[in-house]
């Protein structure tokens, strides 16, 4: 069944826009006489001008998307790395200094190229870019051979050394991408080591604007950019108020980690997790220094999972094993769930809104087209 390009909203954010002219093309033309002198240039002038000004105003435009655009189009799922716990995203990683930080980063980037669950938390696997900026590769070798032997892993990769965000580290990072395509997660160890030098680094502007660039980058490759970074000085009540530098780092990061030990010597840490895809928790961590690696004690937060919703539970048994692929009509679709008392437009919307559900949950991927015979839907049971 034949089907067109999946809709989009009309967001900059999500993809460039299609090109539009900026004017009709005008078939007059000016008679070059000689009693015009100069007319046609003075016209052409004018004619540019208006142009100009056309293009001025379609740029200052402010670009909106109505409710009923947002309900009518599927936005890519946000795939969880770990589940629970890292998103796709720009996340901080906090901590004073010798904590521990980058002896959990090694652990961490691990996990995800082997796909081993981390603690209690399911792994999805994907390649490792680990920027181990303040290392130097001896001093990895030695890490990673005390923590996990002599089984290496082919999609963790390291350097330690990198361009700075001012001079080229974003092509750095695209170019790995590109050559890497399963690429999950990018580690940046620290981030004073990438950002730019300034008179006003430690302002809210430039904070906010060091984190926006690295998210920017993280959004347009659905992967996930874990920035290691250090607590001030200063205690706080509020573990996230110890993140060195202004609010504008957390401000732009879609979350943040802070870890934290009550003595340096200590064994126990607490990791404290707070952002905008994942609930708060608080995770009592013990470091084992024989094998050098962090393990759970105890989740103070339970994880509360949202309940399952029938509508979805219903379309996932539409597709299986056996039968992995389902295309058509939404009204066709309801004919297969004759217990759905739901309009077909209502059931697209539904769709549309659940898809990182149905994709996380159910491990369906779901596309929605417009066709010949109306709104398409398509159904394809793949691995999560």
């Amino acid at each position: 069944m034949a089907e067109n390009k999946k809709a989009t909203a009309p967001v900059s954010s999500v993809g460039a826009d299609g090109k539009q002219s900026l004017c009709n093309k005008h078939k007059e033309i000016i008679a070059d006489l000689p009693s015009q002198g100069n007319l046609q240039a003075t016209n052409n002038r004018g004619f540019c001008a208006e142009i100009q000004t056309d293009k001025q105003d379609r740029m200052d435009r402010l670009k909106t998307v109505s409710m009923t655009e947002l309900y009518d189009t599927v936005y890519p799922p946000k795939i969880p790395i770990v589940d629970g716990l890292i998103y796709a995203g720009t996340y901080l990683f906090v901590g004073a200094p010798k904590v521990g930080k980058s002896f959990f980063m090694a652990q961490l980037g691990y996990h995800v190229s082997m796909g081993l669950d981390l603690w209690d938390y399911p792994v999805r696997k994907g390649t490792v870019l680990y920027l181990a900026l303040e290392d130097d590769y001896a001093r990895l070798q030695k890490r990673l051979s005390k923590m996990f032997g002599m089984e290496s892993s082919e999609n963790f990769h390291f350097a330690t050394q990198s361009k700075n965000l001012n001079e080229g580290l974003e092509e750095q990072l695209n170019q790995f991408v590109k050559e890497h395509t399963d690429a999950r997660l990018i580690i940046i160890d620290t981030l004073q080591k990438v950002r730019e030098v300034s008179g006003d680094k430690f302002s809210y502007a430039s904070d906010y604007e060091i984190v926006t660039k690295l998210k920017e980058f993280s959004d347009v490759h659905g992967i996930c950019l874990l920035v290691v970074h250090h607590t001030r000085k200063m205690e706080s009540s509020d573990s996230f108020d110890m993140i060195s530098g202004t609010n504008g780092l957390l401000g732009a990061a879609d979350g943040a980690f802070v870890m934290q030990k009550e003595k340096r010597t200590d064994n126990k840490a607490v990791l404290e997790v707070a952002g905008r895809d994942q609930q708060d928790q608080r995770l009592l961590l013990n470091f084992d220094r024989e094998q050098c690696v962090w393990k759970l004690t105890k989740a103070e937060t339970e994880l509360w999972k949202e309940p399952a919703d029938p509508v979805l539970e219903a379309v996932a048994k539409v597709v299986s094993e056996e039968q992995p692929q389902w295309s058509g009509t939404a009204s066709e679709l309801l004919q297969l769930l004759p217990e759905m008392d739901i309009q077909p437009n209502v059931l697209t919307r539904k769709l549309n809104i659940g898809a990182e559900k149905l994709f996380i949950d159910y491990g369906i991927c779901y596309e929605s087209s417009r066709g010949h015979s109306g709104r398409m839907v398509k159904l394809e049971l793949v691995k999560a």
